[in-house]
């Protein structure tokens, strides 16, 4: 029974809920660990993506201790494909971080602050959804949510605006079921109340939503406008000796630790590319042949890539960070999404 203090916003948004809540596989667990792995997956990411890593993650790392006794290298092998790969570092580090005390997880929002990698929004989700506590967690589709509903025509980017959303949703928080009002509004914004075009009509809160009352819901949450990604142009080079193919695990902070195959900046001639090859990676490369063309879309970055096939002497294979590796030992590495149509025609696909 609802309680009487309850606001007719919070039982009617429960209401919804209870009728139309999405079923996935993190839920009704009441397990922190769970609940923290899924949230970290589903930053940025949507749910359909998330649910088969979740179980497989789930298969091979069932507690903290499983997670944080893994190399590094195996656990982005299990992330890769789901892209932003520092939430998968952050999570092995957070996890060796709780194991190194001793391995109990923390017992509120405040502690799980403390764990690597883990901002206002997820320390409020697992505390809120895991551990029964009243706490905001304020994601984008929170956002959306908390702004048209109560009318908050303020730049969301800003921390204090943040913070007066969480406070918003905060004082429509049930005591008893603060995750379910969570995951509540997690769930409408994602299906209802949803960026460009909002469903309106089928919104359990239209008739308390200030946006909907002064017709102004699509232009909410204010922003600021995005820069535009930057495009860079690379040259590829799938470098075979003998029976394997040259690949490097990246030093840069972007795709940290993950395994890539020779880059050169720019569109070059097939002089130049020797030359950068060389100077590269100590390579002499020849018989270099144009195979084809690819394109990554990152947050920030477009990469476009011209793929291209070469040789070089298997006696001449550099040291660290560079790696002559077979098809099988590839398939063993972990490769980002970018990589994916090279890798394919690293050993035999020529289609592009």
């Amino acid at each position: 029974m609802p309680r009487e203090t309850e606001s007719p916003i919070t039982r009617a948004l429960l209401d919804w809920y209870d009728a139309h809540r999405r079923s996935l596989p993190w839920r009704d667990v009441g397990n922190p660990y769970a609940t923290w792995v899924s949230e970290i997956m589903l930053q940025q990411t949507r749910v359909e993506t998330v649910i088969p890593y979740y179980e497989h993650f789930m298969a091979d790392y069932p507690d903290v201790m499983a997670l944080a006794a893994a190399p590094e290298d195996e656990v982005l092998k299990h992330w890769e494909g789901l892209g932003y790969y520092s939430r998968a570092r952050n999570l092995h580090r957070g996890a060796q971080q709780i194991a190194a005390n001793g391995g109990e997880l923390p017992r509120d929002a405040a502690g799980w602050r403390e764990v690597c990698g883990v901002g206002d929004y997820t320390a409020g989700a697992i505390a809120s959804i895991a551990l029964g506590q009243r706490a905001a967690a304020v994601d984008g589709n929170v956002i959306r949510v908390i702004t048209r509903l109560t009318g908050l025509r303020e730049n969301a980017a800003v921390p204090s605006v943040r913070r007066e959303i969480a406070a918003r949703s905060e004082a429509l928080m049930p005591p008893d079921r603060p995750g379910d009002f969570n995951q509540a509004l997690m769930d409408l914004g994602a299906t209802v109340c949803i960026p460009a075009a909002p469903r309106c009509e089928s919104c359990p809160l239209a008739s308390f939503c200030d946006a909907f009352a002064a017709g102004d819901a699509e232009d909410l949450p204010l922003l600021p406008g995005k820069n535009p990604p930057k495009e860079i142009e690379w040259d590829l080079v799938l470098i075979h000796m003998g029976d394997c193919v040259l690949v490097r695990q990246r030093e840069e902070r972007m795709l940290h630790g993950l395994w890539v195959f020779p880059m050169v900046e720019g569109h070059n001639e097939t002089g130049e590319l020797t030359v950068s090859l060389k100077n590269l990676a100590g390579l002499h490369v020849s018989d270099l042949q144009f195979i084809g063309e690819a394109k990554h879309v990152f947050t920030h970055q477009i990469w476009q890539m011209r793929l291209w096939r070469g040789t070089a002497a298997p006696e001449t294979i550099p040291v660290d960070p560079w790696r002559a590796v077979t098809r099988e030992e590839l398939e063993a590495l972990a490769l980002p999404s970018a990589m994916r149509v090279p890798r394919r025609m690293a050993f035999g696909d020529e289609r592009a």
